[in-house]
């Protein structure tokens, strides 16, 4: 492979020179008033269907899907793609992911008809125990646990990388972080969504000395909408890691930078240089299943987004989703009674499988998706539901109590090869701790673990706090195959509903034969087993009293989905993006 060693150019030339090679490219939208609030579901841009013939790449930011496109456009590959991207997420979308966090990938190997799935999932410092969240033995409260060294995890999303690199890369390590490196240098324009996002968090902010300097102005008020923002130290960062690979993050200065900001925080956490040097990505075998005529891939645990995506569509599977309109108070009834099984049994039996064993195969078992799918009737919602007992073991596990909050970012590749990739990626809340270090915000991804490491009874709940173990995720890149070839890529962002953004999305696609930007684009509903849960300000709160009439309680509220997909056919490759966030879709 001849190496391209072209530094990148300004990415406002990438646009320009997509439109004049006849690219289709997803509009961008002028802001209004209504763009302040990003997390409103009300906030939306206008977004159009996307189509393309060669290679394709979205994310949830303009400048991030503008990096990675230029990656392809110099004849990389889908993950060289990808990792360009994320290294401009960690510079222009730090409140959602960054270097500092942990993905999940699926790989499709167009050359070999392979498909791969990477675990970059942060781990349990070795120091940690199973009361860690607790104080004189109850949880502490969610500012305490999040905005804490505590919450901390060893960052794992630059070793998935480096690990798909080595195996799927065209270009040149090195070259995938020149366009983060030039706009870290040179500035970037703080967008509405960042600065709401600010303003949201300042007081945490606030409350951390360097996340404060850089995120806040002298008199520790939010960068206001445009205003240029360097990050220097992030540029050197990333001038180490392109220059020196990965390893120079988990050895030497920047390993042990990370460890102090750590272990020096008012309410210390345990992170160790062993840690961050023992790491290692997981490469596992997709967990794949059917639905209707299609296979649908996800990742398997510690994430329960493939698992509990299968599970909901197995259930759906034994109803005739086809006929009932999208938005008909028959398609929720059904798709939120399906989510309160598949988030009973998630909640209960799913965490990493190096610490526990999880009963795959029982769960996504067509007899016991047909067994529990006659526990919903149609006139009736059955309120919270039990999990299951495919394997008989209801009486050694306790209840899950998670944080797991809603952040996080997506990203879609399809490269002039026939790669695809579709990754999840996060830092978990908001700007994660808000510990910055270096230029790069470290997660809080250890929340994701039940602060009570037993139930009532005294039974070990699964998913508890141990050392080295990897915290459950709801991440759920997803990859559908039809007739064996790859038909669908897609995954959001939004905590624990993330499953139900993506099963809905492919319930719009598959079962209601909707363009990939439209399903998207669906109002949100469904259960996580608890109320039946409405997307606010969209025309699905309509059926709110019909919903009532059949026993659901129904909340209405915003959701802070960031969907992105592709759709592969004969006539060339569909792209959409979520309008409830700044997306971008580029295509030739």
């Amino acid at each position: 492979m001849k190496a391209n060693n072209q530094p990148w150019r300004v990415m406002a030339l990438v646009i320009a020179t997509a439109t004049l090679l006849g690219c289709a490219t997803q509009p961008s939208t002028t802001l209004t008033a209504a763009d302040t609030a990003p997390e409103a579901a009300s906030a939306r841009t206008t977004q159009q269907l996307v189509h393309g013939q060669r290679q394709m790449f979205a994310t949830a930011n303009p400048l991030a899907t503008q990096a990675g496109y230029a990656m392809l456009e110099q004849g990389g590959s889908a993950i060289d793609a990808i990792i360009a991207a994320q290294a401009m997420l960690t510079l222009v979308e730090p409140q959602s992911s960054g270097i500092g966090g942990g993905a999940f990938l699926l790989h499709y190997d167009g050359a070999e008809a392979q498909l791969q799935s990477y675990d970059g999932r942060e781990t349990a410092p070795a120091l940690a125990m199973p009361d860690r969240f607790l104080q004189q033995g109850q949880p502490l409260s969610y500012t305490q646990a999040v905005n804490s060294g505590l919450s901390v995890g060893t960052p794992g999303v630059l070793r998935a990388l480096e690990m798909a690199h080595q195996q799927y890369g065209r270009l040149p390590w090195a070259t995938l972080f020149e366009p983060a490196i030039q706009l870290a240098t040179e500035g970037f324009s703080v967008s509405p969504r960042l600065h709401t996002l600010i303003t949201d968090n300042q007081q945490a902010l606030r409350e951390q000395p360097a996340a404060a300097a850089y995120f806040l102005d002298a008199q520790g008020q939010p960068w206001p909408v445009g205003h240029r923002l360097k990050n220097l130290a992030l540029a050197d960062t990333l001038t180490r890691i392109a220059q020196d690979g990965v390893q120079t993050f988990y050895e030497g200065e920047i390993a042990e930078d990370m460890v102090s900001s750590v272990r020096n925080h008012p309410k210390p956490g345990d992170l160790s240089l062993a840690d961050l040097q023992s790491y290692v990505a997981v490469e596992r075998a997709p967990l794949c299943g059917p639905y209707r005529r299609y296979t649908v891939c996800g990742m398997p645990p510690p994430s329960s987004g493939g698992l509990t995506v299968l599970q909901l569509l197995g259930v759906l599977q034994q109803f005739p989703m086809q006929h009932f309109a999208p938005q008909s108070v028959e398609a929720v009834h059904y798709f939120s009674e399906a989510g309160r099984l598949a988030y009973a049994d998630r909640d209960f039996y799913v965490a990493d499988p190096a610490y526990v064993g999880i009963p795959v195969k029982g769960l996504l078992s067509p007899a016991y998706l047909r067994q529990r799918s006659a526990l919903i009737q149609p006139d009736s919602s059955m309120g919270k539901a039990e999990p299951g007992d495919p394997m008989a073991l209801l009486a050694s596990l306790g209840k899950d109590h998670a944080y797991e909050l809603p952040s996080t970012s997506h990203l879609v590749a399809a490269d002039a090869f026939g790669n695809l990739v579709t990754m999840t990626t996060s830092v978990e809340a908001a700007f994660g701790s808000k510990i910055l270090v270096r230029g790069f915000l470290l997660n809080n991804q250890l929340t994701d673990f039940s602060s009570l490491p037993t139930d009532a009874q005294g039974r070990p709940v699964a998913n508890r706090v141990e050392a080295g173990k990897r915290p459950r995720s709801s991440m759920a890149p997803v990859m559908v195959f039809e007739a064996g070839e790859p038909y669908l890529i897609t995954g959001s962002p939004g905590g624990s509903a993330i499953i139900n953004y993506v099963a809905q999305t492919l319930v719009g696609v598959l079962d209601w034969g909707l363009d990939i930007q439209a399903a998207i684009a669906l109002p949100h509903y469904g259960s996580r087993n608890g109320a039946t849960e409405l997307e606010e300000g969209t025309a699905v709160v309509d059926v709110a009293d019909a919903l009532r009439a059949k026993g659901h309680n129904v909340n209405v509220l915003p959701f802070t989905s960031g969907l992105q997909g592709i759709v592969i056919t004969k006539n060339g490759l569909y792209g959409g993006a979520d309008p409830r966030r700044e997306g971008l879709v580029l295509a030739d």
